[in-house]
C-alpha cells in the first residue's frame, strides 16, 4: 500500500506536531461552522435550493443557513410534508416552495425574484436537457449545480453564450467532488508553474467514502448508472477509453482515514473533472479513481459491471428498481461502516517532484453540503464573472477567492492540507477544526523543502496492468 510521505526537516516536523496535539482535543466533538459577513447588498439575497428535501440540497440548504443566517433560503421540492419538516428546522427566513424541474412553468414560477439557484436535485447522469440553466438564464439567475456526470457538465457549457449574453454567472460541477477537488487541482497546478519551469505531467483524483457516505438513494443511483459509462481518461495528451472498475490499486489517505480505517480497492470512474481539468489546465495526464468500503462494496461494483448490460446501467428506471432492492442493506452497512469521506490529488511533475492535496471529513452528509454552500457564497460575493465555467477556472471562482473557498469548504475536516510550492518556500496550508476553524500555515519559510508522495505499486505484473498504474 502506497504510504502517505511528508518529508519536512526537524523543525517543521516539531511544528506540524504541535499544530495537530492543539487541535486534537478541541476538534473531537466540534463541527461549529463560522459565520461569513456577506457584502451588505447580498447580505439578504434569496436562494433557492433544488432537490432542498434531499440530503444533498438539505445539507447545503443547513450549511447555508449557517455561514449567513441573512440569507433567505427557499427549499424547492416535491414533497410538500419534507419541505415542511425542513423549513422547521432551518427557521423563519426559510420558506418552501413546490416545483419539478422537468416543468418549465413550475421552474419559471420558482425562479421569480431569486438571486441563486443552487441545482442538487440529480441524478444528472442520463439527463438530455438542462433545464435548470436554461430556466436560470432566461430570468437573469444566477447559477451553480453539483452536477458529477460529464455529458451534462459539458451541455451546461455549451450555454456559454447565452449566459454571457443575459449577464449570468453560472458554475457547474460545483460541489464536493468534482467541485473542491478541482480547486485543490488548479492551486497545486498554480504552484508548481509559480516555483519552477517543469513541465506538468500527470494529474490524479482519488476519492473514497465510507458505504454511501450516508448521502441516500441519489448516490447510490449515481454510482450504478456510472458503472454503464466508458471511462475517459487521458494518457500524455490521447484520450483513451477504459471499463469502469478497471485498473484497481491501493491507496493511503492518511490520518483519519489512512492504513488503519481503510483498505480497498481503487478503480477508474468516468467524472467530469477528468475531462475539464485536462482541457482547462492542460495537464497531459488525468484520471480519477474511486473506492469504497468495506471492500466487498468493489467487488460488488465490478461485478456489476460484468454481470449487468450496459444499457441497463444506463437505463435510469431500471436504476431505480435496483437502487430500491439495495437501498435497505446500503442504509444497514452505513450504519455500521460511517460515512467518512476523502480525496487525494497528486500532481507529478517533470522535475520529479509531487505535490498533493488531501481532504477528509468523518460525515460525507455533512461536508457536501458545506463544499456546496462555500460555492454558493464565492457566486454571492461576485468571485464569479457571467458565463458558464467550472470550478478551476480563474473566470468561474478567482484566483484570489481560491485559498477562501478551499477554508470554508474544508470547516469540520479530520484532515486538510494543501502543499504548495513558490519560488524561494514551501508551506503547508492546514486546516484543522475546534471550537472555530484555526487556519494553520506550517513552514512558512523553508528553503528548498520538498514533498514526495511514494508512488502506489502495481498489484500485477501483466503490461496491460502495469499501464494502467501509470494513469
Amino acid at each position: 500500500m502506497a504510504r502517505f510521505c511528508l518529508q519536512l526537516n526537524a523543525g517543521i516536523g516539531r511544528n506540524l506536531a504541535m499544530a495537530f496535539a492543539a487541535d486534537a482535543g478541541e476538534r473531537k466533538n466540534s463541527r461549529k461552522i463560522e459565520r461569513v459577513e456577506l457584502p451588505e447588498k447580498v447580505r439578504n439575497s434569496r436562494v433557492l435550493i433544488l432537490g432542498g428535501t434531499g440530503r444533498v440540497g438539505g445539507s447545503t440548504a443547513l450549511a447555508l443557513s449557517k455561514f449567513c443566517p441573512d440569507l433567505r433560503i427557499i427549499v424547492g421540492g416535491r414533497n410538500r410534508d419534507k419541505g415542511a419538516a425542513m423549513v422547521t428546522k432551518l427557521g423563519n427566513s426559510t420558506e418552501f416552495s413546490e416545483v419539478d424541474i422537468n416543468d418549465s412553468k413550475s421552474l419559471q414560477e420558482a425562479l421569480k425574484d431569486v438571486d441563486l439557484v443552487v441545482h442538487t436535485a440529480g441524478p444528472f447522469q442520463q439527463a438530455e436537457k438542462c433545464t435548470v440553466l436554461e430556466a436560470a438564464i432566461r430570468n437573469q439567475t444566477a447559477y451553480l449545480d453539483v452536477c458529477d456526470d460529464t455529458s451534462y457538465a459539458f451541455r451546461a457549457k455549451s450555454y456559454m453564450n447565452q449566459a454571457l449574453d443575459a449577464n449570468v454567472p453560472a458554475i457547474t460541477t460545483g460541489g464536493i467532488y468534482p467541485g473542491v477537488s478541482n480547486v485543490m487541482a488548479a492551486e497545486l497546478v498554480r504552484a508548481a508553474q509559480s516555483e519552477s519551469k517543469a513541465e506538468l505531467e500527470r494529474l490524479r483524483f482519488y476519492y473514497y467514502t465510507a458505504g454511501s457516505g450516508g448521502a441516500g438513494p441519489t448516490i447510490l443511483s449515481t454510482s450504478f448508472l456510472l458503472l454503464g459509462e466508458e471511462v475517459v481518461a487521458y494518457n500524455k495528451g490521447e484520450k483513451i477509453k477504459l471499463k469502469p472498475y478497471s485498473g484497481m490499486l491501493n491507496i493511503d489517505f492518511g490520518q483519519g482515514i489512512g492504513k488503519h480505517d481503510f483498505s480497498t480497492n481503487f478503480a477508474f470512474r468516468n467524472l467530469p473533472e477528468v475531462r475539464s481539468i485536462h482541457e482547462v489546465l492542460g495537464v497531459p495526464t488525468v484520471s480519477a479513481r474511486f473506492g469504497t468500503a468495506p471492500f466487498f462494496w468493489n467487488w460488488g461494483m465490478a461485478a456489476m459491471t460484468y454481470l449487468l448490460p450496459a444499457e441497463t446501467l444506463r437505463d435510469r428506471s431500471k436504476v431505480q428498481q435496483l437502487v430500491q432492492l439495495f437501498d435497505p442493506l446500503v442504509r444497514a452497512v452505513d450504519e455500521i461502516i460511517g460515512e467518512k469521506v476523502s480525496m487525494r490529488v497528486d500532481l507529478d511533475c517533470s522535475d520529479g517532484r509531487t505535490r498533493i492535496g488531501i481532504f477528509s471529513h468523518k460525515r460525507l452528509s455533512e461536508s457536501v453540503g458545506i463544499s456546496t454552500a462555500a460555492f454558493a457564497l464565492a457566486i454571492l460575493e461576485g468571485s464569479t464573472q457571467p458565463g458558464v465555467w467550472f470550478p478551476e477556472e480563474p473566470e468561474g471562482i478567482a484566483i484570489e477567492a481560491r485559498e477562501t473557498l478551499l477554508g470554508r469548504a474544508a470547516q469540520g475536516t479530520i484532515n486538510f492540507i494543501m502543499n504548495k510550492s513558490k519560488r524561494d518556500r514551501f508551506w503547508d496550508l492546514l486546516v484543522r477544526t475546534s471550537s472555530q476553524t484555526r487556519v494553520n500555515h506550517v513552514a512558512s519559510a523553508v528553503q528548498a523543502s520538498t514533498t514526495e508522495l511514494s508512488n502506489p505499486a502495481p498489484s500485477c505484473k501483466d503490461p496491460f496492468s502495469l499501464h494502467l498504474m501509470q494513469l
